[in-house]
């Protein structure tokens, strides 16, 4: 039956696309899905869409939820030959992703509310959402309440250091950036490694004459993830702050998420395709290529975070796309070469193609890519899923269309990628933002470049329940001025 009045010209929709199978991160059925105005008009039987000006066909296809990436670097300002918010977004578009977080550790750091400024006339150029983190740093407390009035979407901690060498701040500026944002719900990302065991490590291996690749992983072992997660959790639980740890690298770290998780903190968690799909033979093929923050690890923790994927220690999939030019990856010293590559645009065949081996179903896919970020940030049920009145942020997919990774045809600066050349099953042939093709047929749309708006028009993070009150930073100096 048609509830719909296809004689109104007000329910003519914009889009109808028939044909395909619709997931969502709980289930998978035959239907059609409506648009109009950028938003999800009606989803149901093909007979039940209203007319519309276009139909599209994806007879054997899927229609998904964009992906939503949490974790992404677009360079810009400052580092502009290494990536730009055209070019990185334009690589997100062409990987299925429609909406981005971009990160701070840009030239100036986003810790100030003119340098927010700046990034946001950046964006501009952007083909798909995004959110932009604020910097909480050692000496920017000040400015936290000012950036959020400013309009970032979360706050990054640098609590290790990565590109940028921006530095870690003490755990006593942490808990006073913590309980400011507190007050406000954002959530914090964290770069969850400890920076002093680090730098020793990579002295005292620098002086040993270690150069080669493998003596990054040496620098970094997993007890500096274990120290900072742990620590971070008990700031979280002691002030009631959401926090996010970013780029989870291998299993040990996943003891004291788990721990906080059962103790009640807000904590949500990612890893990314280079930790689920590499190992430490990637040292020996890639040489300094595959130098990134945390490092890639041996089998045993792939094997690790695979488990803690299926069982929900790990929330989501994000890419820490991290891009530079060649000759900046390409090193014979290994502390020359910088930090990071390529990710957001080969995040979805990569995982696709673990999709169609098995490994995962697709509404788990769903789940790690789109829904899951989509609560965490406060978007839900604007994005990450599929139902009337979301924002019709769409990509369809071929899980049977077959491709090769190759980094020349990425639409990133910095193409460089440790995938070089890996066949893949499973392609985003169409991606939507807010109704409007941003790809279409695996072409990039250019006139939907400056497409993309801020997510903080539509973000709701849920009330906030700061903790201790009694025992903040400011209470105590009260407290102290008072006698």
């Amino acid at each position: 039956m048609n509830d719909f009045n296809t004689d109104s010209p007000t329910m003519l929709a914009d889009l109808v696309i028939t044909g395909a199978t619709i997931v969502t991160d709980t289930a998978q059925f035959a239907g059609a899905v409506a648009i109009k105005d950028g938003v999800i008009l009606a989803i149901g039987d093909a007979s039940a869409m209203p007319a519309a000006l276009e139909v599209l066909d994806a007879t054997g296809q899927y229609i998904l939820p964009g992906a939503i990436d949490a974790h992404v670097h677009f360079r810009e300002p400052g580092y502009t030959h290494k990536e730009t918010w055209e070019t990185g977004t334009a690589s997100a578009a062409m990987g299925g992703v429609t909406t981005v977080f971009e990160m701070p550790n840009t030239n100036p750091p986003t810790g100030t509310l003119p340098a927010l400024q700046m990034k946001l006339e950046a964006a501009k150029k952007a083909y798909v959402d995004y959110g932009i983190y604020g910097l909480l740093a050692e000496d920017n407390l000040d400015q936290l309440e000012t950036l959020i009035d400013g309009g970032v979407a979360a706050f990054k901690c640098f609590m290790g250091n990565t590109f940028g060498n921006l530095p870690s701040p003490s755990t006593g500026a942490m808990l006073e950036g913590f309980e400011i944002i507190a007050k406000h719900g954002y959530r914090i990302a964290l770069h969850a490694e400890n920076a002093t065991i680090m730098a020793r490590r990579q002295i005292a291996l620098k002086a040993s004459g270690r150069h080669d690749a493998m003596a990054h992983l040496a620098a970094r072992p997993p007890v500096v993830a274990i120290e900072a997660v742990a620590r971070a959790a008990i700031l979280a639980e002691w002030t009631g702050a959401r926090i996010h740890i970013l780029h989870v690298s291998s299993g040990d770290e996943l003891r004291p998420l788990r721990e906080a998780k059962l103790r009640g903190v807000d904590i949500t968690a990612e890893t990314a395709p280079h930790y689920l799909l590499l190992d430490e033979h990637a040292y020996e093929q890639h040489g300094s290529l595959i130098r990134v923050n945390p490092p890639v690890r041996e089998k045993k923790h792939q094997d690790a975070l695979w488990q803690a994927v299926a069982d929900r220690t790990i929330d989501m999939i994000a890419t820490d796309h991290a891009p530079h030019a060649a000759c900046e990856k390409h090193k014979a010293d290994i502390w020359q070469a910088d930090c990071g590559f390529t990710g957001v645009e080969t995040q979805m065949p990569l995982m696709l193609t673990q999709v169609v081996a098995g490994r995962l179903s697709l509404c788990d896919y769903v789940r790690l890519t789109a829904t899951a970020p989509a609560n965490a940030f406060g978007l839900y049920p604007r994005k990450g899923t599929l139902l009337p009145g979301s924002d019709a942020d769409i990509v369809v997919v071929d899980l049977a269309r077959e491709g090769i990774v190759e980094g020349r045809h990425l639409h990133s600066l910095g193409s460089s990628t440790p995938f070089e050349a890996t066949p893949v099953k499973g392609l985003p042939i169409h991606t939507l933002v807010r109704g409007r093709f941003v790809m279409r047929d695996r072409k990039l749309i250019e006139a939907a470049r400056g497409h993309g708006t801020s997510v903080r028009r539509i973000q709701h993070m849920p009330a906030p329940t700061p903790r201790n009150l009694e025992h903040t930073t400011a209470a105590v100096t009260r407290a102290v001025m008072a006698v």
